[in-house]
């Protein structure tokens, strides 16, 4: 028996695309993005980074090895729909405790599963990315488009995903304490500086220069998060409070903010970076690594120019901005995930170079 498609996608452009639900029952208004990857579908979907968006998986089977507690990216996934090839429902793996549809059901992330992925990624590439309506099958095209002419997205996504409240995560053995300003920081990012010898203070995202300060800290953390870094000036009005006083880090959106902080500009690419296997030349030794990404906007060379900020990292794929740092001031950044999760590990020297930097700054 011929199993009918029950649900569609519907671009901005009145494309259609025809599947079978999964996850949460209903309906979703969301930014389309797309990411190859051949693992980590349980890291991507909790990444807080996904807030509001549907995730277009190319690897073509996802769910087949169920979700782990120990793999979640935050407590919370945010992600608003995830677009799938096959769909394996009976997961076989001794680590699993749910199904992927489980997990969505329970956190209200609608699910649709055979999909032409990779034309539809392809699609992506091609016209860019755009609003995507996710329905019932026998929605009235015209009204769909005509809903996705209308409809915003919210631009509050940070304050959404970020800590409410400080927490504290100890290091086993401390050297360093770092103030983490969390934008909605993934988990293994906290888990490898703790790996480093830092304790972590993680602060919300609208934490005051005096706040941070009076923690006292080595060095300070500029989290990766989802939406346009322009869309949240008080942090970067905080960076600039507190550059030249600590060694400042920052990763992903983090990056972003801190090129703000100094003057620089950002703008959104076409369809983004998202997957695991994208390489990245490092300016300072030749060095090639292949990283873990996930970001829709970059940092503009050349307004880099009016700045004391220098390009340290450059995307071999498009030539975008992948590093910057500011000498003087003690302070560096990547575009591209080093903690991974999913994806190579290339990067993990950049926390030793965060290391090394707050020891120096530790005894000036």
């Amino acid at each position: 028996m011929i199993r009918q498609c029950d649900k569609k996608i519907v671009l901005q452009d009145g494309t259609e695309f025809y599947g079978y639900g999964f996850g949460a029952a209903g309906d979703c208004t969301a930014e389309i993005v797309f990411n190859t990857s051949m693992v980590g579908y349980q890291e991507i979907l909790s990444d807080p980074s996904y807030t509001g968006q549907a995730i277009v998986m190319t690897y073509p089977l996802i769910g087949n090895y169920g979700m782990c507690e120990a793999d979640y990216e935050s407590c919370r996934p945010t992600a608003s729909a995830m677009i799938v090839r096959e769909y394996n429902d009976e997961p076989s793996n001794f680590r699993s405790v749910e199904t992927l549809g489980q997990v969505m059901t329970r956190f209200g992330i609608i699910g649709i599963a055979g999909v032409d992925t990779r034309k539809l990624a392809m699609h992506i590439r091609d016209q860019g990315t755009c609003r995507v309506l996710i329905t019932s099958a026998d929605t009235s095209a015209i009204a769909a488009t005509a809903h996705l002419q209308t409809v915003s997205l919210p631009t509050d996504q940070v304050s959404r995903v970020s800590t409410p409240k400080a927490w504290f995560s100890p290091a086993k053995a401390p050297k360093y304490h770092v103030a983490a300003i969390d934008c909605g920081m993934k988990r293994n990012i906290v888990r490898k500086l703790n790996d480093w010898g830092c304790d972590v203070t993680v602060l919300p995202w609208n934490t005051t220069a005096q706040q941070v300060e009076a923690l006292s800290p080595d060095g300070v953390f500029l989290s990766n998060g989802p939406g346009n870094p322009e869309d949240v000036p008080c942090v970067a009005q905080l960076v600039r409070q507190l550059r030249g006083k600590y060694t400042i880090f920052g990763i992903c959106l983090g990056h972003q903010i801190l090129a703000l902080s100094y003057g620089a500009h950002t703008y959104k690419l076409k369809f983004g970076h998202r997957g695991g296997n994208h390489p990245v030349k490092n300016l300072l030794n030749g060095k090639v690594e292949i990283t873990s990404q996930n970001h829709s906007y970059a940092v503009d060379l050349e307004s880099l120019s009016q700045t004391p900020l220098e390009a340290t990292h450059v995307n071999l794929l498009d030539g975008t901005v992948e590093g910057l740092r500011c000498e003087a001031d003690h302070a560096f950044s990547v575009q591209y995930h080093p903690e991974s999760a999913p994806g190579p590990q290339d990067s993990d020297y950049l926390f030793g170079e965060f290391i090394r930097m707050m020891e120096e700054t530790r005894h000036a």
